[in-house]
C-alpha cells in the first residue's frame, strides 16, 4: 500500500495504540482523521498530531455511518480502517453481570461490525481498501477472567476472517492484529514505561510495515510480543 495521500481513518485514536497509529500513518503522508467519544481528548489529540478529528462512538450505527461518510465526502474515498477502538472488562465468570458483557461487545464487536460494514460498502464501491482490526493476543487464547474481553475478540477474530474471505474479491485487504500486553491508559491504568514492555509505537510500527506490502498481497494475521517482559 502507497501510504503517502492515502485516507486513512482510526477509531479510538485520543490516546494509547489508536493514537500512536495515527501518528505513524501521519508520519508517512497520509490523510489521518480519528473518532473518540470524548470531546476533550480528541480534540487534544487532533491538535497536536495535526489531523482531522470526528467525534462519535463506534457502537452508535447512525455514528458509524455518518463517520465514513463525513471521511468519504471530504477526501472522495477512503483507503483504510483501523478498527482500533476498544474497552475492556475483567472479573471471574461467577462476578460477571451482563451489562458489563453487552457494554464490552457494544464498543468491541458491535463497534468494529458497524465500522467495518460501512467502510466495506465504500471499498467494494471503490473496489480497493485495507481493513484493519486491532484485536489481542487474549483473542487466541482464553484465561482466568477473561470471559468479557477475551471473548470480545474471539468474536472479533470470527468476523475478520468472514470479512476476508468476502472482500478479497473486491481487492480489499483485510489484516488482524494482536498486541500482547502494551503499556498504555487501558482499563484506567497509566503504568509507567518499563524497557522490556511493549509500547503503543511498536504496534504502530509493525500495522505500517505490514501495510506497506504491495497491494498484490497481504498479511491476513499477526502478533506482536515484548522480547522478554519478565
Amino acid at each position: 500500500m502507497e501510504l503517502r495521500d492515502a485516507v486513512a481513518l482510526v477509531t479510538g485514536g485520543s490516546a494509547g495504540i489508536g493514537r500512536a497509529i495515527a501518528e505513524a500513518l501521519k508520519a508517512e503522508g497520509a490523510r489521518v482523521t480519528i473518532t473518540g467519544r470524548d470531546r476533550g481528548r480528541l480534540e487534544g489529540a487532533s491538535g497536536a498530531l495535526g489531523v482531522a478529528a470526528i467525534q462519535a462512538d463506534v457502537g452508535r450505527e447512525e455514528d458509524a455511518r455518518r463517520t465514513v461518510a463525513d471521511v468519504v465526502a471530504r477526501h472522495g474515498r477512503l483507503d483504510l480502517l483501523v478498527n482500533n477502538a476498544g474497552i475492556g472488562h475483567f472479573a471471574p465468570l461467577v462476578e460477571t453481570e451482563l451489562a458489563r458483557l453487552e457494554e464490552v461487545y457494544r464498543t468491541n464487536v458491535y463497534g468494529a461490525f458497524l465500522m467495518g460494514r460501512e467502510a466495506a460498502r465504500q471499498f467494494v464501491k471503490q473496489r480497493s481498501g485495507h481493513l484493519v482490526n486491532i484485536s489481542s493476543t487474549a483473542g487466541t487464547k482464553g484465561f482466568q477472567g477473561g470471559t468479557v474481553y477475551a471473548s470480545s475478540k474471539f468474536a472479533l477474530r470470527g468476523m475478520t476472517e468472514c470479512w476476508r474471505e468476502e472482500l478479497r474479491r473486491s481487492n480489499v485487504r483485510v489484516m488482524l492484529v494482536n498486541p500482547s500486553e502494551v503499556l498504555t491508559g487501558f482499563g484506567g491504568k497509566s503504568p509507567p514505561d518499563h524497557p522490556r514492555k511493549l509500547r503503543p509505537k511498536e504496534i504502530a510500527d509493525a500495522i505500517v510495515g505490514a501495510l506497506k506490502v504491495d497491494d498484490r498481497g497481504f498479511l491476513p494475521e499477526f502478533s506482536v510480543f515484548a522480547t522478554n517482559p519478565f
